[in-house]
């Protein structure tokens, strides 16, 4: 009966090759990982980009304005998520050497991370309702609600995200990983994309019953993606016993060991960091100081994701051609440094075109740097040590991520407010000294990441015994 439906499904020879010569990304299949089950475990980012938009975007704006909720609240529930950030590198440990009676490693970890993403989005319209309408005798009601709302979506976004990543890690071959690499940060782009355009839609006609109904058709959105997504995904192994006393510290230990290993996870956080201080305030910049109105600066978004998802597809190309991944990720630092050249630049010119070059090649620049770290991460993994890795990895992206955004925010508010009562000098009495001085920090911060990253190129070629003939990552440390 499955083999029949499988039959009726199939598409037909020349779909096939018509897809693997022109769609995006076709050539990041392989044997062991075919096409249509690429695509498929590809759904969890999409599901994940899907929860950031509807975190980061359409909630964030429809607590403050619709549901008049305090904004220093939404600030601290969106920020919620990253309080299991740097626990991703125990999580991927402990989807290593998971003691499965069924010889499971990812899957059980990606159905928990689906089951708290179901239930975080499931419970938190009610929650914000009811702290939107607070009274004193159930206000501590609603922002309990709301609190266990954001923890259990931030939980499961961590935990899948983590597992999913040491998925794809375990299933695909060294040749074949960066292009993986580049499709599931695709997907996690297009997720974001798309539902943002459809919560948008959806919400135009807003009301509390229909906040209702698109939060929780999210939820069961997100938990049909990830069960297609996991679905026979691992083959199962032999019985895994109980873990070894103090294992994740002593796997820790190993994984500090690399050679380099400090100098890459600095090399991380700083770039993350440095891409990621702008976020916050690059719509408000454009508004405030170049006076662009809401559909200009909604388009920001779009001009970024456009440029990193042209990153993403070079990328996959040319690290397929043997281009080394920490040279990808400095290069991505390189054009990041007259992209925010360009940002910086747009308000004394008052051009609001070189201001949207400038977002266009922050995102081509953060795509190489986010793919070229990446792949580097995944090659560093030895043997049962993927999850871990790519959980060290996702901790400190994660976090440094978070804290650059609310440290751009401070810093603008904080600079601005003494620029504003000339504790600055006369000349700098402007409103786009604060954000001037967040972009010239990020510039700064890239110069560093230049030189963090320079060992690390010099490292990957002085362990190349011979030129590679079709694809060098595997010369990677490790």
């Amino acid at each position: 009966m499955i083999g029949s439906w499988r039959q009726l499904f199939r598409p037909p020879a020349w779909v096939s090759a018509f897809g693997t010569r022109f769609m995006p990304f076709a050539d990041a299949a392989s044997v062991e990982l075919p096409l249509g089950r690429l695509l498929r475990l590809s759904l969890f980012q999409f599901a994940i980009g899907l929860t950031t938009a509807l975190l980061v975007g359409t909630l964030n704006r429809v607590m403050i304005v619709e549901l008049q909720v305090p904004a220093w609240w939404v600030a601290v529930a969106v920020a919620m998520p990253l309080v299991f950030a740097p626990l991703r590198a125990l999580i991927g440990y402990r989807s290593d050497t998971h003691p499965s009676a069924l010889g499971l490693r990812r899957i059980p970890y990606l159905w928990i991370g689906t089951l708290l993403l179901f239930g975080g989005l499931a419970i938190m319209p009610f929650a914000l309702l009811l702290l939107s309408e607070a009274t004193p005798d159930n206000g501590w009601l609603g922002r309990m609600g709301a609190a266990l709302a954001f923890v259990l979506v931030g939980a499961g976004m961590q935990v899948t995200q983590t597992a999913g990543m040491a998925l794809a890690s375990d299933l695909s071959t060294a040749e074949k990983r960066p292009r993986v690499v580049a499709l599931l940060y695709s997907m996690l782009l297009l997720g974001m994309v798309v539902s943002s355009a459809a919560f948008g839609a959806l919400l135009t006609d807003f009301g509390s019953v229909r906040l209702i109904q698109v939060v929780q058709g999210s939820a069961v959105m997100v938990a049909g993606l990830n069960l297609l997504s996991l679905w026979k995904q691992e083959a199962r192994g032999a019985k895994r016993g109980q873990r070894a006393d103090n294992g994740f510290s002593m796997s820790w230990q190993r994984l500090m060991a690399l050679p380099h290993m400090h100098r890459y996870l600095w090399a991380l956080g700083l770039g993350t960091a440095a891409f990621g201080m702008q976020d916050i305030i690059l719509e408000p910049y454009g508004g405030e100081i170049l006076g662009l109105d809401v559909g200009m600066t909604s388009s920001l978004t779009a001009l970024s994701a456009g440029g990193a998802l042209l990153a993403f597809a070079l990328s996959a190309r040319w690290l397929a051609r043997g281009f080394d991944a920490c040279r990808m990720a400095g290069m991505g630092a390189l054009i990041g440094l007259p992209a925010f050249a360009c940002v910086v630049f747009s308000a004394p010119l008052q051009a609001p075109l070189l201001f949207q070059t400038g977002a266009m090649l922050v995102g081509l620049g953060g795509g190489f740097f986010s793919v070229g770290m990446l792949v580097c991460a995944m090659n560093m993994a030895q043997g049962d040590q993927a999850g871990l890795v790519l959980g060290a990895w996702g901790a400190v992206q994660a976090t440094a991520a978070g804290l650059a955004m609310a440290a751009g925010g401070v810093l603008r508010d904080l600079v601005n407010e003494l620029a504003v009562n000339d504790w600055l000098g006369h000349s700098l009495n402007t409103p786009a000294t604060g954000y001037s001085f967040v972009y010239h920090v990020e510039i700064y911060m890239l110069f560093v990441v230049l030189v963090a990253l320079g060992p690390l190129v010099r490292n990957q070629v002085a362990r190349r015994s011979t030129p590679p003939t079709h694809f060098g990552l595997v010369e990677l440390p490790g």
